[in-house]
């Protein structure tokens, strides 16, 4: 297995305990035995729990940016209807398939409001998917793109913590995508002339 390959997966076991075990449960040997490595290769590749943490940030946006990009490349360029069928099948895909990865992304997400250090990787994370989300919002005409992604973005991820850690989360089905469609319609048309 190639380092880049291996850090891979260590960032996904990290990402993994994180999801169903929170920060505490997040050690370099946790990490080894999710990932299924021998003891002492997590600190090998992060020797510190805040570089560990640091690969979580930069693995979750690559693999956010990457599920952005796949329906990019096979829908080529897009319109209201298309950029709203693409935004709900990536909500679909978030809120159960990588149900995980959101729910690290959040625990993460708090840690670095206490901790300066990781701040850095987080705003990297967090600027790709503003990155694609003012692209988007670029093609659709909005007048002043970046801060309709913003607003994108915060409605985005205020929907996925409501439905995965919000108070009727754990008694709320998880919306179809022809809901998460109507859903994504609307906030894609108010974010556009913001």
């Amino acid at each position: 297995m190639s380092i880049p390959d291996r850090r891979d997966l260590i960032a996904d076991a990290a990402i993994s305990t994180v999801a169903t075990a929170g920060l505490r449960g997040l050690t370099h040997r946790a990490v080894d035995a999710a990932a299924g490595l021998p003891a002492g290769s997590t600190s090998y590749y992060f020797r510190t729990r805040s570089a560990l943490i640091g690969a979580c940030y930069l693995r979750l946006a690559a693999l956010s940016v990457a599920d952005v990009d796949r329906w990019a490349v096979d829908h080529g360029p897009p319109d209201l209807d298309s950029a709203a069928t693409a935004l709900a099948t990536l909500l679909h895909h978030w809120l159960t398939t990588a149900r995980d990865r959101q729910l690290a992304r959040f625990e993460l997400s708090l840690e670095a409001t206490r901790r300066p250090e990781l701040r850095a990787e987080l705003q990297t994370a967090g600027l790709a998917a503003r990155s694609r989300a003012t692209a988007l919002l670029s093609a659709l005409g909005a007048p002043r793109p970046q801060r309709a992604a913003e607003l994108l973005v915060a409605w985005t991820d205020g929907l996925l913590y409501d439905r995965l850690a919000g108070a009727p989360a754990a008694t709320r089905a998880v919306p179809d995508v022809t809901e998460l469609t109507s859903t994504a319609r609307r906030m894609i048309e108010a974010a556009l002339p913001a």
